[in-house]
């Protein structure tokens, strides 16, 4: 009966979001809280779905992570200095309320109200790869840059877990070092599997089982080191499959982690009240994303698009005060304080991330430029050069368009990737593939200063970033043609209303194609005759 009353919740909290044009999570969160108030019982096993659905996501992650973006400076060196900076605030807003006199605020030492703010420090990695999956920018620069610094705050949560008294890993642990080794012999059992749910089967094993069992019983979390194995799984050619087909499965596990925030005790009125106050900290929170990033080089945008879907606090806030009431160092209604901010924090940050990218483009004029020369070498401007033909997003799809428009037709065609190792794997295939953001204006005055493009080709898995890029485009004044795909009915028409050219459905026009293909092979043998030798094949074939 609770687990029938816990999904009715979540799918009248996702309907309502959606009416008002939130995200689906956050009406999840809201029938969290509106449960908890019920004082509702929680289905017995909503805690272990939840963990798993994190486990899962971080897995994924570390599919498409890679590791050697944390050396980067401007990883490690803003993670470090923005924690500082977060928590001082933090403590300096809770200490402005303790002058007011806030009763919750006024009781406390130095040392809780510093935990506090420390807690308060930390980005949700749930809700922020969340954001960037819906847009499609999980391997773009900011998306990659804001993975990495929610990676290094993970670890630095982790870490005051254990001195805290909350986990303290087995001497055994150092023996973890051989899951790098362990990859290979992974590798091989995959090469074994082919497709379908035995895939998505090993990869659930090897996140749950390996990335979070083995690390648990030897006392280091599981969850961050799930990342781990998923990073050690991403040079397998069928990652990006294995990525696709954990999607829903992830996605509807995280439905009980959105649900799990709003049990964690029920705010009265003072702890609403406080909770609220608390999202004063956030506009500082991405002001100092944005001024570390941009100077570390990173052009403005990129580093408000980062600042911007950072805006949240975490998950990991959570469990650090639980550990902090645990150990005596908090009042245990800060623990009821600080899930009721996290919650309030993912909604208004999901409000601001609607916009994002118009947000981040207006906020531009408020730091300096830098000039080209000064950018970090990822983040410069590019130029389209003469191409006829620009195809967006070379997957399976947009190679196969790139290939048809330069072959068939004789085209300059030019590819835009933002995935950096894909477009390593285009170069090496003589694909001429820029590495660059499509849904950015900058990019699009560039291709408008070109002069050239005949026709661009929006060939991106998402909806939402086709849109964006064709918004991109007209802003930018194109005037070519502009052809897109998509998924579904509704996103078509979408396209369309907006102004695409051409729209194709990926699931009728597949159809189409083939009975094209098999229509050509029957009349061409209808031609010839019977025919049982090589030349019976199809041309294409």
């Amino acid at each position: 009966m609770e687990l029938a009353l816990y999904l009715a919740a979540a799918v009248v909290g996702g309907l309502l979001a959606s009416a008002i044009r939130l995200p689906p999570l956050v009406g999840y969160l809201a029938a969290g809280f509106a449960l908890g108030a019920l004082d509702s019982p929680a289905p017995a096993g909503l805690e272990q779905i939840a963990e798993i659905g994190v486990v899962l996501l971080l897995f994924t992650i570390g599919l498409k992570f890679d590791a050697r973006t944390l050396l980067r400076r401007e990883i490690w060196l803003t993670a470090s200095v923005h924690m500082a900076l977060s928590t001082a605030v933090g403590l300096g807003f809770l200490g402005l309320l303790v002058v007011i006199g806030v009763p919750l605020v006024a009781g406390e030492s130095f040392g809780a109200l510093a935990l506090v703010g420390f807690a308060l420090s930390f980005s949700s990695t749930v809700f922020v790869v969340k954001v960037l999956e819906d847009r499609s920018d999980a391997t773009s620069l900011y998306g990659r840059i804001a993975v990495g610094l929610l990676v290094l705050q993970d670890v630095a949560a982790v870490a005051f877990m254990a001195a805290a008294g909350g986990h303290v890993p087995s001497p055994w642990a150092l023996l973890l070092v051989l899951v790098i080794p362990a990859a290979w012999p992974l590798h091989r059992i995959w090469d074994r599997i082919g497709h379908g749910e035995l895939q998505a089967l090993f990869g659930v094993t090897v996140a749950v089982a390996l990335g979070w069992g083995v690390f648990e019983a030897f006392g280091v979390n599981g969850e961050l080191r799930a990342l781990v194995m998923g990073a050690l799984l991403a040079k397998h050619p069928s990652s990006s499959e294995l990525y696709r087909s954990l999607m829903t499965f992830k996605d509807l596990m995280l439905v009980a982690f959105f649900l799990e925030i709003g049990l964690h005790g029920r705010p009265g009125l003072e702890e609403a009240r406080l909770a609220v106050a608390l999202l004063a900290v956030l506009p500082f929170q991405v002001a100092f994303y944005a001024v570390l990033l941009w100077v570390m080089r990173l052009r403005r945008r990129t580093a408000f698009l980062a600042g911007l879907v950072l805006a949240n606090f975490s998950e990991f806030g959570i469990i650090v005060a639980v550990v902090g009431a645990s150990a005596g160092l908090l009042d245990a209604r800060w623990v009821v304080v600080i899930s009721l901010a996290v919650a309030i924090s993912f909604a208004v940050s999901a409000l601001l991330n609607r916009r994002g990218v118009e947000l981040a483009t207006r906020m531009v004029p408020l730091l300096p430029h830098h000039s080209t020369q000064q950018l970090h070498p990822d983040d410069r401007l590019v130029d389209v050069g003469r191409a006829d033909a620009l195809v967006i997003r070379l997957g399976r799809i947009g190679a196969a368009t790139y290939s048809q428009l330069r072959d068939r037709y004789g085209l300059s065609v030019l590819g835009v990737e933002h995935d950096a190792v894909r477009v390593a794997e285009l170069g090496a295939d003589r694909f001429e593939v820029l590495r660059a953001d499509a849904t950015d204006v900058e990019f699009w005055d560039r291709v408008e200063r070109a002069g050239q493009i005949k026709v661009a080709v929006l060939a991106m898995p998402f909806h939402n970033a086709n849109l964006i890029a064709l918004n991109r485009l007209q802003a930018a004044g194109f005037t070519g043609t502009v052809a897109a795909v998509a998924r579904y009915d509704d996103d078509v028409a979408e396209l369309r209303r907006h102004g695409a050219d051409a729209v194709f459905h990926l699931y009728g026009s597949a159809g189409t194609a083939l009975a094209d293909h098999a229509a050509e092979l029957l009349l061409g043998t209808a031609d010839r005759g019977p025919s049982h030798g090589p030349e019976a094949e199809s041309p294409g074939a």
